[in-house]
């Protein structure tokens, strides 16, 4: 069998009337079968994709973009190919990449591929500069969140493999997907790599949301999923560090002439990070509880 035989492409569009059927036609050079999610478009993404013979299906409401992969993961389970490639709708991943980035999944080494932007610098003099900050600042959060190195822990271009479909079962909302996917796959130990793509931004819609309340919305979901994964990073130590600090403090004012302030600041301390200590292993214990369930 073919790798075009084994390729399944799901492409989110909301509004991608103006290319979508450009879009469709040059992936359905490198895939066997092409299903569009059209996520309440107000346009004629639906008719245009329809006119191109691929599947649609068509959420009555704008959902967001995890709402519409989840539909789209949801008949790709059904379908049983070997690799389920994810490319966004709006025109900006080159379609010539899929062979590359489902590969892995195909020569069964990876269950999860990210096309990345970074591994190869391709693009990347094309970012605005407020971008590549916030870019990293999501890195950084999705890296601790998920233990996993990622350099482009956003890029909704990736492939999986049928495994990554049956553990699909985490909940996420709006562009935080890309983010709880990494986390998710990697806490049930699911293989995981990147490969280079190449991205252009000259696109008919470059930002559907503003970057700035779309970074803040994703970072906010990340800071939420790392307190509940990693409670010991996030409170225990903090805690463990305050009641050290709250102890020296207390040794001193013992040590030298009592002072009100030095004590009762100790004593704050102390409480502080008792409390953030027990917060972490309440968080820890509870964790270890749901993982069970």
């Amino acid at each position: 069998m073919s790798e075009k035989q084994d390729i399944l492409v799901l492409i989110p569009a909301y509004n991608e009337g103006l290319v979508i059927g450009s879009l469709i036609l040059n992936v359905q050079q490198y895939a066997d079968k092409v299903i569009v999610i059209n996520d309440g478009s107000s346009d004629n993404t639906e008719e245009i994709a329809k006119l191109a013979g691929v599947e649609v299906l068509t959420l009555k409401e704008n959902s967001g973009k995890a709402r519409a992969m989840m539909v789209g993961f949801e008949r790709a389970k059904e379908l049983h190919y070997l690799a389920t490639v994810m490319i966004d709708g709006d025109g900006q991943h080159n379609p010539s990449d899929i062979p590359k980035i489902a590969k892995p999944v195909l020569d069964g080494v990876a269950d999860l591929v990210v096309g990345s932007r970074f591994l190869e610098n391709v693009g990347v003099a094309d970012i605005p500069s407020y971008r590549k900050i916030g870019q990293k600042v999501l890195n950084q959060a999705t890296n601790v969140s998920s233990g996993f190195k990622c350099s482009d822990s956003q890029s909704g271009y990736r492939a999986l493999s049928q495994k990554a479909l049956d553990n699909m079962n985490f909940v996420s909302s709006g562009y935080g997907i890309e983010s709880d996917m990494l986390s998710h796959f990697a806490e049930c130990g699911l293989r995981i790599t990147e490969v280079p793509i190449s991205v252009t931004y000259e696109v008919p819609h470059k930002h559907k949301m503003n970057p700035i309340k779309h970074g803040l919305s994703v970072l906010s979901g990340l800071i939420q999923l790392i307190t509940v994964r990693r409670p010991i990073f996030c409170f225990g130590i903090p805690g463990t560090i305050l009641t050290v600090v709250g102890a020296v403090f207390g040794f001193n004012a013992l040590s030298n002439a009592w002072s009100p302030t030095l004590t009762l600041a100790s004593l704050m301390l102390i409480l502080m990070g008792m409390l953030l200590i027990s917060v972490s292993l309440i968080l820890y214990s509870v964790g270890i509880l749901v993982r069970k369930v």
